[in-house]
């Protein structure tokens, strides 16, 4: 749900907005701007039985997205993004989507070129253990694997170094972080053979063993920001140079900000 403000909150007052539902979350996110850009994209989720489990299905379907997982009773996760000023924060209830559980995973379902995780699914049991399954399982057929490390300040609850644990036991072939998250994590520490520094209005900086690669973001009127960097992401994992990678993911980015919403 994005709330799009149109006067800073008051509390106990009541200010205009513009809103929008519909799917969203960070894995949704990425699959449904990877379908968007050319490549088959399947996400990987558990979800509730409820209307809103119904919405995300239906949605990302209708976007060429191949949606599996278990549907489980309760309720669909909901994240809230407050956007005000060009800047948004979020307020997350991850519904059922935690208790996905190991022997709930099919194997085929991994079957895929690269395997995108989501770091919110490091961050609590059962789905952690999920994770590191499905990481194995995506690698035994040929995978790569890449991981968005999330939130900085659901890392800083869970333990920064028992997060780079969990890093360290997946050894991703591309990680992803923001500018903060990097911090968070001790940048240097981070090991990667390609890690991408996400800097929102400045671009991203893309490391490898023996390069560091600025790039400049494309111009674009910030509308709302909520998902960008998932579009990112999607464009770097659709293939090509560094080079190319970078600048269509950064292209999705441009494109994301400039409308109401997390998706295409």
């Amino acid at each position: 749900m994005i709330v799009l403000l149109a006067e800073p909150l008051a509390p106990g007052g009541d200010v205009r907005a513009s809103t929008v539902a519909g799917a969203g979350g960070q894995a949704g996110n990425v699959a449904a701007w990877t379908a968007e850009l050319g490549a088959d994209a399947r996400c990987i989720a558990k979800r509730g039985d409820d209307p809103a489990g119904e919405l995300v299905a239906r949605e990302l379907e209708g976007r060429g997205v191949d949606l599996v997982g278990p549907v489980g009773e309760g309720a669909t996760g909901v994240v809230i993004s407050i956007v005000d000023a060009g800047d948004r924060a979020l307020a997350s209830d991850r519904g059922v989507a935690p208790s996905f559980a190991p022997e709930e995973l099919d194997a085929r379902w991994v079957a895929c070129d690269v395997l995108h995780l989501s770091g919110y699914a490091l961050l609590r049991e059962p789905i952690a253990a999920t994770a590191l399954l499905a990481a194995r399982l995506a690698r035994g057929q040929g995978a790569r694997v890449s991981v968005d490390v999330a939130a900085w300040t659901e890392i800083r609850s869970f333990g920064p170094v028992r997060f780079r644990e969990l890093l360290d036991e997946l050894a991703p072939d591309v990680l992803f972080a923001t500018e903060a998250e990097w911090e968070l994590l001790g940048g240097a520490y981070l090991t990667a053979p390609v890690g991408v520094l996400k800097r929102g209005a400045r671009g991203c900086t893309v490391f490898t063993e023996d390069a560091k690669l600025d790039f400049a973001a494309v111009d674009a009127d910030v509308v709302d920001p909520t998902g960008a960097g998932d579009a990112l992401a999607a464009g770097f994992l659709v293939g090509g140079s560094l080079e190319e990678a970078a600048r269509r993911g950064l292209d999705a980015a441009a494109r994301c900000v400039a409308n109401i919403g997390s998706l295409p």
